[in-house]
């Protein structure tokens, strides 16, 4: 509209503009939901009924949420392209160095000289606290099936060493590593929920850490009760028991042996923690200098911001990786270790992308503003929208890093348009939420389950379903509560 006009007819731009949002809003037709409907109903049983991969169901399902609203097929390709090009450049750089991160540490044995060390630090009969604790911290840079796969030996070693019950170090390991899993970057979903709510990647570990930390506590009690209950159902045998003081003897000798093999523990965490403390850093000294504008020097701030942006930081803790764990290996060695971790990224980026050009079909299309609208008046918490579309996702279909990305798409447009909810916790909502009831359709339920021992259908879901869903309830529980207060 011309602007001399707006002025003549005496009202502000703001104004304008905030009266079109309200009219496009409004008309918004009913075919719109119903698409979208159909659209979430097709990729359900795309993913789940046919050999369409998850990627390709996605594209399709942003194809009939934008067609039935009304978009154009130029308009809604070229959102479905704008958004897939808009969340990888948030997020591609950091899934990549992340990766290859990761491959670094699995192939050096990192993640196993933490696992040793806590053990020693932590002493005798509290070894499934140090299991849990090492899971949760190697399961950052580290994909979760993987780390199972590494740290497993460490369970069946002490279980025939200090008489523990397989299952309970076997449940409090994997309850560990699933929990950062899920909530803290750069693990694939949470990165890519950060990417899609456009989320702080520092807030996003902040918040992931937070919330997860009670979980930590209820899955290992449930491992140390449960365990040995579980494991007298099945009649498992865990092998010759020794006296306490045998035990740490042994376990002590065992690892004094593999340590010989081990990367040192400083050079161990430090491609984890470099990263961590970079962005945190970035994020408290930005802090201070919007508040005191002139206290810290120019030079400091824009320091931390370069250092500390999410792909200068990872992409540094990966050189510490390299330069500190791959001492005496051959450039080709390292180098095909990363590409190995490459590989594993592809689909990974790829599927997140989808769920980015899924939401941005929302968001052009106008439907993510005429639910916000709708469900902004339901008597239900906002942060349980992404939290309650991740469980649903989950259940049908199985993967954590699809749901969390599936959720992300369908809720980030309709929470960006709702007020006093905090974008960051909405994310890990999504994240959260896609923890509940793991069954027969995920990957990691088989890993668990199959590397301890356990065959029948009802000890396999004791062994891992539950204590998944009450990771699940006790992060609802921290999130509602940090929803009171956030």
């Amino acid at each position: 509209m011309n602007i001399a006009l707006v002025d003549a007819l005496g009202v502000s731009p703001s104004a304008l503009l905030a009266a079109t949002e309200a009219e496009a809003a409004v008309t918004v037709g009913p075919w719109a939901f119903v698409g979208l409907a159909v659209a979430i109903a097709v990729l359900i049983f795309l993913v789940l009924r046919t050999k369409i991969h998850a990627l390709l169901a996605l594209v399709i399902a942003a194809s009939i949420a934008g067609l039935s609203a009304g978009m154009s097929p130029e308009d809604t390709v070229g959102s479905i392209s704008s958004g897939f090009g808009s969340t990888l450049a948030t997020i591609g750089f950091v899934v990549g160095f992340g990766v290859m991160m990761g491959a670094i540490l699995e192939a050096s044995g990192a993640a196993e000289k933490l696992a040793i060390t806590l053990l020693r630090w932590l002493g005798k009969r509290k070894e499934e606290w140090a299991l849990a604790v090492a899971g949760y911290i190697v399961s950052i840079p580290i994909f979760v099936d993987s780390a199972f796969v590494i740290l497993n030996p460490l369970v069946k070693a002490l279980s025939r060493s200090a008489g523990r019950s397989v299952l309970t170090l076997g449940i409090a390991l994997a309850g560990g590593l699933v929990l950062t899993h899920h909530a803290v970057p750069p693990t694939p979903g949470p990165l890519g929920a950060a990417g899609i709510f456009d989320v702080n990647i520092g807030e996003m570990i902040l918040y992931g850490v937070i919330l997860t930390i009670p979980a930590i506590f209820t899955v290992t009690l449930y491992a140390k009760y449960m365990g040995p209950k579980i494991e007298k159902m099945i009649e498992v045998d865990t092998g010759s028991k020794l006296s306490a003081a045998e035990a740490v003897s042994e376990f002590n000798n065992l690892a004094d042996e593999r340590e010989k093999e081990l990367p040192s523990l400083f050079m161990s965490m430090l491609p984890i923690l470099l990263p961590i403390v970079l962005i945190f850093a970035n994020t408290g000294i930005n802090a201070v200098a919007t508040s005191a504008p002139g206290v810290l020097p120019e030079w400091l701030v824009g320091t931390a911001s370069f250092v500390g942006n999410p792909v200068i930081a990872v992409g540094l803790g990966v050189i510490a990786a390299i330069y500190g764990l791959t001492v005496g290996q051959q450039r080709q060695t390292t180098l095909a270790t990363m590409e190995k971790g490459i590989d594993q990224a592809g689909i990974i980026l790829l599927v997140t992308g989808a769920g980015g050009a899924l939401g941005q079909v929302l968001r052009d299309s106008g439907v993510g503003d005429a639910l916000g609208e709708f469900v902004s008046q339901l008597p239900l918490p906002a942060i349980l929208i992404p939290f309650v579309i991740a469980s649903a996702v989950r259940l049908v279909q199985g993967s954590g890093t699809v749901s969390i990305i599936t959720s992300a798409s369908l809720s980030a447009p309709i929470l960006a348009t709702m007020p006093d909810v905090n974008l960051a916790l909405a994310a890990q909502a999504a994240c959260l939420g896609a923890m509940v009831f793991s069954y027969f359709n995920d990957s990691l339920f088989w890993v668990v389950n199959r590397m301890l021992g356990v065959k029948e259908v009802k000890h396999q879901l004791l062994t891992w379903s539950v204590p998944t869903t009450i990771a699940w309830a006790t992060c609802l529980v921290a999130l509602l509560v940090a929803d009171i207060f956030v």
